[in-house]
């Protein structure tokens, strides 16, 4: 099964990612009324933490896939899947607002490694990017040590980004 044949399949059954997408800020909404002020203690910030792993993979997963299809083949934004492409952006910045409003995101496990994903993802699409709009006439007219400097800035974001997704995360000895 392709990727494109997934997407399809979800296209017939919208109503499972709906499903999803709705259950995430709805969740975090409920566990903000019954654990307000509480969002730092031990069962609480697992379950966000659990909660901020459901809806961010699938964002981020769509945030990269239209940064994809716009640059790279250059789709219209009026050819946008609304259940695959939007709703989990949509879904994923309200449920980070509504999570925000109860607990620090420093408070919650795992939550960097989810921001040194992103600057790997973001390092490598520029790099690509680059690589795709860089012909060879253009690499001839641009002196080499630019074209090199380029490089090691952008291995430098990927670098950064990988040393913030597997550092360790300070402990805290409150439960």
């Amino acid at each position: 099964m392709t990727l494109q044949e997934f997407f399809d399949l979800l296209a017939l059954n919208p109503e499972i990612i709906i499903f999803f997408f709705l259950a995430c800020p709805l969740t975090a909404l409920l566990a903000s009324w019954l654990g307000k002020g509480e969002g730092h203690l031990t069962p609480w910030k697992y379950m966000y933490s659990v909660l901020v792993y459901l809806i961010c993979i699938p964002g981020i997963f769509a945030v990269t896939l239209n940064v994809y299809l716009f640059l790279f083949e250059r789709q219209s934004i009026f050819e946008a899947d609304m259940w695959t492409q939007i709703l989990p952006i949509i879904s994923m910045i309200g449920t980070l607002l509504l999570i925000r409003k109860n607990v620090s995101f420093d408070q919650i496990p795992g939550f960097g490694k989810l921001g040194g994903l992103l600057w790997i993802i973001g390092g490598l699409l520029v790099l690509m990017w680059i690589i795709d709009r860089t012909h060879i006439i253009a690499i001839t007219i641009i002196p080499f040590y630019q074209v090199l400097l380029a490089f090691v800035v952008l291995l430098g974001i990927v670098v950064f980004g990988w040393w913030k997704m597997t550092k360790k995360e300070a402990t805290s000895s409150v439960n």
